[in-house]
């Protein structure tokens, strides 16, 4: 019988998280500058206690999850990086949260995290990737959004629906 090998999808979540001023959290990261927080689920961790994890250890910032706005796929692996040998395809599952206690600050991930209004978060958020989802977030009105897309050699979107 021939050996079956399943495929292997990291699994990512994030938030965009809202002050009660109606700011939004970002983070500045070295490889992708300013984005809003997440990062990749854990083996046995649910999406949304994943959420409240990443933003909190990125930004110190505790949340509460609202709705799905984007789930968006990586559908590229490519060469790893910090030790890992190769980066499989990624799921991404976007949330709108909210700011429930906290304040910014830096992580071992990010050199800053602080709020801005959305009109300077749309500035600020340059990679293309990012904007994209965020772009999705500003248009969402109650059905999330799917997108493919590839990052290299350079970001290509190849596929975007209402869900």
């Amino acid at each position: 019988m021939e050996e079956k090998i399943l495929p292997t999808h990291i699994i990512a979540a994030a938030g965009v998280v809202r002050n009660d001023q109606n700011e939004l959290l970002l983070v500045n990261t070295p490889r992708h500058g300013w984005v809003f927080p997440g990062g990749i689920v854990e083996v046995g961790e649910n999406v949304i206690d994943g959420v409240k994890r990443e933003v909190m250890e990125e930004t110190g910032i505790a949340v509460e999850v609202g709705d799905l706005f984007c789930v968006s796929s990586n559908t590229q692996k490519y060469p790893g990086y910090n030790g890992v040998k190769e980066v499989p395809t990624k799921l991404m599952l976007d949330f709108i949260c909210k700011a429930k206690a906290g304040t910014p600050r830096p992580s071992e991930e990010n050199t800053e995290s602080a709020y801005f209004p959305v009109e300077q978060a749309s500035v600020l958020i340059q990679d293309p990737v990012i904007r994209e989802r965020f772009q999705a977030y500003l248009d969402y009105t109650g059905r999330p959004i799917y997108l493919e897309y590839v990052r290299k050699p350079s970001y290509q979107l190849k596929f975007k629906r209402l869900l």
